[in-house]
């Protein structure tokens, strides 16, 4: 986000919930990009605003970042909704500490933002507030600009729909990376066998090529299909990049363990995981699409709240 550039009162109140605003934004969004793009747009609001009659400038903001976020929603679900392929969410770099507060890491996984897509957009922007940061239903309305009453409705509903879809385990956090480390090494090895035992019998793979790179345009399913699809990447050349020369590495992407392929000169793809209850892989999150890897590209690891 571009910085401004006076160094006062209101910069130094903008900066203290800055971290809050992106970690909504994100979430409401579901894409880095958009999430910079209204942070710096509720900055232009913040300053041009009449702080004098402000009493509560953490309220203020999360009412002019929800809107904005919402507003940015509705702009692009035509865009969304008319995309090459599975639409997945756009991966961040987060720390080991985003890991280690499972609330934290569960509310910015890519499971759950899968799901919070089928949400509407005050359905989202409620379910964040009220389920991730704890606001009561009266903040909420006031920072959404509805009813208490609707609020409550919106939120009952987003709830029982996120209950309804999401993965219901959670591995152990440990469990989580370790398989992960296995996974990554039975790839690089094309050790076909170690990977079948590392996933769930009905495991399920994303891709997200946004008709940008070539993608599975529906998702890839089951235990062998899946697992020979990872023995054989060590072997195909891939957006025109050489087995030899691609490097991967394992990190900590959306709040969970992953890992980034890397060619030559550019970032190509991420993976990251859901785990079913015996702490096997159940879903792969495979984001390709060049688009929505400059986040990741940066090298910028994001706080969030």
């Amino acid at each position: 986000m571009t910085q401004p550039q006076q160094t006062g009162p209101e910069q130094l109140a903008f900066q203290q919930y800055r971290t809050l605003l992106f970690s909504v934004a994100y979430r409401v969004l579901g894409t880095a990009a958009d999430a910079e793009d209204v942070v710096q747009d509720a900055w232009l609001k913040w300053s041009a605003a009449d702080r004098s009659q402000v009493a509560d400038p953490k309220a203020y903001l999360t009412r002019i970042i929800s809107n904005l976020a919402m507003e940015r929603l509705r702009s692009t679900r035509h865009r969304r909704e008319t995309y090459v392929g599975p639409w997945l969410p756009e991966p961040i770099l987060t720390g080991p500490d985003t890991a280690d507060d499972v609330a934290t890491a569960d509310s910015v996984s890519m499971a759950l933002l899968v799901v919070l897509e089928t949400l509407s957009p005050l359905e989202r922007a409620v379910f964040v507030l009220k389920e991730v940061f704890a606001f009561s239903h009266a903040e909420i309305a006031e920072a959404v600009e509805r009813s208490e009453t609707a609020v409550r409705q919106a939120a009952h509903r987003a709830r029982e729909h996120v209950q309804a879809r999401r993965p219901r385990f959670t591995a152990d956090r440990a469990r989580q990376r370790d398989v992960t480390e296995r996974f990554f090494a039975a790839t690089a090895g094309g050790d076909i066998n170690t990977l079948m035992e590392l996933l769930s019998p009905d495991v399920t793979l994303w891709t997200d090529g946004g008709g940008k790179v070539r993608q599975a345009l529906k998702p890839v399913v089951g235990l062998e299909t899946v697992a020979r699809w990872f023995a054989a990447l060590g072997t195909v050349t891939y957006q025109d990049i050489e087995p030899e020369q691609m490097r991967a590495e394992l990190t900590w992407i959306n709040g969970g363990p992953g890992v980034v392929f890397r060619g030559p000169d550019r970032v190509v793809a991420t993976l990251t995981f859901d785990f079913d209850q015996e702490g096997r892989i159940s879903t792969i999150h495979n984001v390709a699409n060049p688009d929505k890897l400059h986040a990741v590209a940066d090298g910028t690891r994001h706080e969030l709240l």
